[in-house]
């Protein structure tokens, strides 16, 4: 069944409609989607190494353009539409105990949140809700998921053919770590903050 999976994400990456799908996943994933553009910028990038940069571009501005979205829904509509996704997310918890933190050091947390697996969709509504600079937020997002998308697409660009193969020869393992760091992503904000 995976490999059937990721044959078929790999032909969906070569479509025509692929860039729209890339830029629709980049952006709802930043503001309540828990899947991340990976599993379509990889398969994308393997399946025509040229584009690496028209990819990242393209992750880049949807994901901060989402987490515009993640920002407003904290910032204007936190009762109706924030809560259900933090109470999704479990983390509604820990949303409270960072509060304090985060009016101090809200960028660096949204900068770690836009690189790493940690959900970053979580920090984009809790910036709006707390009220943190919007030229702040924005810069830090820029920076950090550009970092993050472009690291990625650089990498498989430049390593690609054997990355391929060693994703095909590894598939299960892969997408056994994936899932373990999505969901670790999820477990740390219960249990870390």
């Amino acid at each position: 069944m995976l490999r059937r999976l990721y044959d078929w994400t790999m032909s969906l990456a070569a479509t025509r409609h692929a860039e729209r799908a890339l830029a629709g996943v980049s952006f709802v994933e930043s503001s309540f989607f828990p899947i991340p553009p990976d599993v379509l910028l990889i398969p994308m990038v393997l399946s025509d190494r040229s584009k690496w940069i028209r990819y990242a571009v393209i992750c880049t501005i949807a994901s901060v353009l989402g987490a515009l979205l993640g920002y407003a829904i904290g910032a204007f509509l936190f009762d109706v539409i924030g809560q259900p996704i933090l109470k999704l997310y479990n983390a509604e918890q820990s949303f409270a105990k960072i509060q304090d933190w985060y009016d101090a050091w809200g960028g660096w947390g949204v900068l770690f949140a836009a690189i790493t697996p940690f959900p970053y969709k979580v920090l984009t509504i809790f910036s709006g809700f707390t009220g943190l600079d919007l030229l702040t937020f924005v810069a830090v997002s820029v920076l950090g998921r550009g970092f993050r998308f472009f690291l990625v697409t650089w990498l498989l660009n430049r390593f690609g053919a054997p990355i391929r193969s060693f994703i095909e020869k590894n598939l299960g393992l892969l997408f056994t770590l994936f899932m373990v760091l999505l969901v670790g992503g999820f477990v740390a904000i219960r249990y870390v903050f």
